[in-house]
C-alpha cells in the first residue's frame, strides 16, 4: 500500500486553465475520509459545491468509443484459440491493492501514465484485474473505470441539452445504441439543480450503458471477431462494478472535481482505492483463495477460455440496486476453513436514485438499443413483441431473465447447477 495514501487528509490546488475556459480555475484533488466514503456507498448526497461554468468552458469529454479488456472471471485460466489449446499458459488476472495503477480517461487497451500525474506516487498502466472485498465481493477494475468515464463523458453534453429533445449517440453494439433525452420545462430549475439533474441521469445512464453490454455480449456481439464473449455475459462481479464507478464519478461531479481530465484522473484514483479499502479489499493472495473455493460452483478451473460455461454463475438481476456475491460458508470446505471469518461479511448494497429534484430520471432520459436482424435468431427465446421494435432500459431486467431460463436449461443439460 502507498505511504501516500495511508496519511490524513491532504489537498493540492494548481491553477490551471480549463480548456476553452476565459477565466481561472482551481484543479484539487484529496484523499477522501472513511465518512466520505461509506456515506458515498450508501447514497448520502454530497455538499455539492458552488461554481460558475458557461457551456462554452465545459471541459471536452465525450463517451469513450471503446471498453477496456476485462477479465474473465476465474483464476490461472487456461486458454484456446479456436479448438486448440494455447500451451504453458495461464491467465493471471488477479490483483491487490498495491498492484492497481493510475486510470486514464478513455485509456483503451494501454496507456502509461508518468509519476508525476500521478497520485499513486507511482506511474505506469492502470494495470486492470480482479479483486475481493469482503462487503463487496469481486470487484473488476476495468468495469469500475470504464463506467466512470461514461459519467463523466455523458454528463456535460446531458447537461447542455437538459430540457431538450436530444439524442446522444453511443458505440453500437447489437446495432444502433442511443440516449434519447426528452424535453420538458427546466424552467423551475436554477443553475444548481440543473447539475444536480444531469449528474444523476449521467451516472444512470452510463449504468444501463453497462447493462447493455451484457445483454450484447449474451447475444453474440463480439469486440474482436473470432473471439467469442459470451463467457463474460451477467459475469456476477460486472455490474457492482459498473454501479461502483457511476456513484465515484456522481459524487465527484457533484464537488466539481472534474473540471479538467487530469483532475478526473486523479480524483478517481483516490476515491477508487478508499472505495476498495471501505469495502474491506483483502490481499491478492487471499483473492486467489476465495477463487480456489468456489472453483466448480461459479467457475470452472477445468474448461478453457472463451467457453462460455467456463463460467457457472451469473447475475441476472439488473437494475437500480446491486448487491455483491460475497463468499459463504456453504461455499467452503475443509481445505478452505480458513476463510470463515471471511465468509461471514456482510453486503453493502449499493443503488444509483431514480429521482433529482423531484424528477423521475427515466421519464427525462432513457438509453435505447436497437438489434439489428442478423442477430434476430439469438432473440428466439424472447417473444418478439419483447425487442424487435427497440429494447430501453427499463425493459433490461425482462431480457435479463430470459436469458437465466435459457442458460439453466443448458447447465442443465450439461449437469451442472446455476445456484
Amino acid at each position: 500500500m502507498s505511504r501516500t495514501l495511508l496519511r490524513p487528509l491532504y489537498a493540492v490546488a494548481l491553477l490551471t486553465l480549463v480548456s476553452g475556459c476565459t477565466s481561472n480555475t482551481w484543479q484539487t484533488h484529496a484523499v477522501p475520509s472513511n465518512a466520505e466514503v461509506a456515506d458515498m456507498l450508501a447514497g448520502g448526497q454530497p455538499v455539492s459545491q458552488p461554481w460558475q461554468l458557461d457551456e462554452a468552458s465545459y471541459p471536452q469529454f465525450t463517451v469513450p468509443q471503446n471498453v477496456r479488456p476485462c477479465c474473465a472471471f476465474g483464476d490461472m485460466q487456461k486458454v484456446k484459440l479456436g479448438p486448440v489449446p494455447v500451451p504453458f499458459f495461464r491467465l493471471n488476472n488477479v490483483v491487490g491493492l498495491s498492484d492497481i495503477g493510475p486510470p486514464k480517461f478513455a485509456s483503451g487497451i494501454y496507456h502509461y501514465t508518468p509519476s508525476s500525474s500521478s497520485v499513486l506516487d507511482h506511474g505506469g498502466s492502470e494495470n486492470n484485474g480482479i479483486l475481493y472485498t469482503k462487503q463487496g465481493g469481486f470487484i473488476d477494475l476495468a468495469h469500475v473505470r470504464d463506467t466512470a468515464d461514461d459519467t463523466i463523458g455523458l454528463f456535460f453534453e446531458i447537461l447542455a441539452n437538459l430540457g431538450k429533445a436530444h439524442r446522444i449517440e453511443l458505440p453500437a453494439e447489437l446495432g444502433p445504441r442511443y440516449i434519447e433525452m426528452k424535453a420538458f420545462d427546466v424552467s423551475a430549475l436554477n443553475d444548481e439543480q440543473k447539475w444536480s439533474v444531469a449528474a444523476h441521469l449521467a451516472a444512470r445512464l452510463a449504468y444501463f450503458k453497462a447493462e447493455s453490454h451484457e445483454i450484447a455480449q449474451w447475444h453474440g456481439y463480439t469486440s474482436f471477431s473470432g473471439w467469442p464473449e459470451t463467457i463474460s455475459a451477467y459475469s456476477l462481479e460486472d455490474l457492482y462494478s459498473n454501479m461502483l464507478g457511476a456513484k465515484i464519478v456522481l459524487n465527484l461531479i457533484q464537488q466539481r472535481k472534474v473540471l479538467s481530465e487530469v483532475e478526473y484522473n486523479q480524483n478517481v484514483s483516490l476515491w477508487l482505492n478508499a472505495s476498495l479499502q471501505e469495502l474491506g479489499i483483502v490481499d491478492k493472495a487471499q483473492a486467489k483463495e476465495v477463487l480456489a473455493a468456489v472453483d466448480g460452483k461459479w467457475w470452472s478451473s477445468q474448461a478453457s477460455i472463451p467457453s462460455k460455461y467456463m463460467v457457472l454463475k451469473r447475475h441476472y438481476d439488473l437494475g437500480d440496486q446491486q448487491t455483491p456475491h460475497l463468499l459463504t460458508p456453504e461455499l467452503l470446505g475443509d481445505q478452505f476453513a480458513h476463510l470463515q471469518p471471511l465468509a461471514r461479511s456482510s453486503a453493502t448494497v449499493i443503488s444509483l436514485p431514480a429521482y433529482a429534484e423531484s424528477l423521475e430520471l427515466d421519464q427525462v432520459a432513457k438509453l435505447v438499443l436497437e438489434i439489428e436482424p442478423r442477430y434476430a435468431a439469438t432473440f428466439s427465446h424472447i417473444p418478439a413483441q419483447i425487442w424487435s421494435d427497440r429494447i430501453d432500459h427499463t425493459e433490461f431486467p425482462m431480457i435479463a431473465q430470459y436469458a437465466e431460463q435459457q442458460d439453466s436449461k443448458d447447465l442443465e443439460a450439461l449437469g451442472v447447477g446455476n445456484d
